[in-house]
């Protein structure tokens, strides 16, 4: 089960079902099930205190993920900033919805075991984030 929160930001994320039919078929895609995943949007602020208090890195991201997984059960926290987020969309001249969705998958790609810490981790992550955002496209087209 996806579940959504909010802190220290008024965003309001739309489209909550079709979000979890999405995350839903991108985990069956990759032999795994959803379990429990909260995905907690948040300003710039606050995930720099989670980054800080939990990780003990002093900058800013658009996601930390924490796996919380069993098997080949999907569990953990995503923790997204939507001003982070807003920053990418600009600077990679995407839109705002498109770079958020990007992010969402990227933090579940990281709970089925996906890594961007080389270029080849980065580029494999790229193409699975670009396959799964035109699948999510597919799917709100049918």
């Amino acid at each position: 089960m996806v579940s959504y929160y909010t802190q220290d930001t008024d965003f309001k994320f739309k489209g909550k079902t079709f979000n979890n039919l999405w995350l839903k078929m991108v985990a069956e895609s990759e032999i795994r099930r959803l379990g429990d995943i909260s995905i907690i949007f948040c300003s710039d602020n606050y995930i720099l205190d989670v980054n800080m208090k939990y990780l003990q890195h002093d900058y800013f991201t658009d996601i930390i993920t924490f796996d919380y997984c069993e098997g080949d059960r999907l569990s953990g926290d995503l923790f997204i900033s939507v001003d982070s987020v807003r920053e990418n969309s600009e600077f990679y001249e995407t839109e705002y919805e498109e770079e958020l969705n990007r992010v969402i998958v990227h933090g579940l790609l990281h709970l089925i075991g996906y890594d961007d810490h080389t270029e080849k981790d980065k580029k494999v992550m790229r193409e699975k984030e670009n396959y799964y955002l035109s699948f999510r496209e597919a799917l709100k087209q049918s």
